[in-house]
């Protein structure tokens, strides 16, 4: 993929597609949420990037399994069996959050697929204020733009490759790459081992399994309410002292406030046209990496995969 021509992604030019696009997610998430065995960090609710869009785990269901596919290319949902059966539907402008709720748990209940989710979204739009009318009754949200669409899935392969190719340079314990639907963000995660201090007794049952070990994570988004245009970050948890002086490349990238914590940036739109395009992410990723683990005292050099001919 190296020769891809990255496509524009202005949030304002899809936005209400991309909300609605994120709102079909979350309820393909919420189905893995209670289907799915637990995994660490919650890797069993995530959605994968594959060559026709993005799909979700091998989920569980009695005597089969099935998955259901988001196929971009075709613009259309596939509820996906392990006994042979199928069932589609298209992926439409109109088609709204609620119409999508129904139409897959009606496709569901065609294949004896028995599931109950908690139906509302999960920190939607923002996390100052969620909505919580449940996905049945959300038909606000209706705007499915198939050109943008697929401009998202192309950046998201592209950074896929990308943060798969990082992520195996590290021999500590490093997570799929996955799209985590809560904020629709493509992510890889390095962990070190060591467990991070305890958050306050307050904190959320996700938050506390999200964090329970020191990590740096590395991700994606197509930009929120906060960051109007889409975007490569990293953040280091726990965040160190001194952080944000760190030096990080290319010269585009720069340290942020992120809720009293150092975020790092490296805005799409300032690499999307360059020729070394993806040198120039992947010199954003480690630097990150590298000002975080220094700071935090991880055994860089350990954790650090050997090309094969040096071992």
């Amino acid at each position: 993929m190296e020769n891809i021509v990255l496509p524009e992604l202005e949030l304002m030019a899809w936005e209400p597609c991309k909300q609605t696009l994120h709102l079909y997610l979350q309820i393909a998430g919420k189905i893995q949420l209670a289907l799915m065995p637990r995994k660490n960090h919650w890797w069993n609710i995530t959605l994968l990037v594959n060559a026709k869009g993005l799909i979700t785990h091998v989920m569980p269901a009695g005597d089969f399994t099935f998955q259901i596919l988001f196929n971009f290319q075709l613009h259309q949902v596939e509820v996906i069996v392990s006994n042979g059966k199928c069932e589609v539907f298209p992926l439409v402008n109109g088609l709204s959050a609620a119409d999508f709720y129904n139409k897959l748990f009606a496709a569901m209940t065609a294949l004896n697929i028995e599931v109950t989710i908690i139906a509302y979204p999960y920190n939607f739009p923002t996390d100052d204020t969620p909505v919580k009318t449940p996905f049945s009754q959300l038909t606000q949200y209706h705007t499915y733009d198939p050109e943008y669409v697929q401009r998202f899935w192309q950046i998201l392969m592209w950074a896929n490759e990308i943060f798969g190719g990082f992520g195996g340079k590290f021999y500590g314990k490093t997570s799929p790459v996955q799209l985590f639907w809560h904020h629709m963000d493509l992510v890889v995660t390095r962990f070190c081992g060591r467990r991070a201090p305890l958050l306050p007794a307050d904190a959320t049952t996700a938050n506390k399994e999200a964090y329970s070990h020191e990590l740096i994570s590395f991700g994606f988004w197509a930009g929120d309410d906060k960051v109007r245009e889409p975007a490569f970050y990293s953040y280091t948890y726990p965040s160190p002292a001194g952080l944000d002086k760190e030096p990080i490349s290319p010269a585009a990238a720069k340290w942020v406030d992120s809720n009293g914590s150092p975020m790092a940036l490296l805005m799409y739109n300032d690499i999307r046209l360059l020729p070394d395009a993806r040198e120039s992410v992947m010199s954003f990723l480690e630097s990150c990496y590298r000002g975080g683990a220094g700071l935090l005292g991880w055994d860089i050099s350990d954790l650090e995969v050997r090309p094969l001919d040096e071992l």
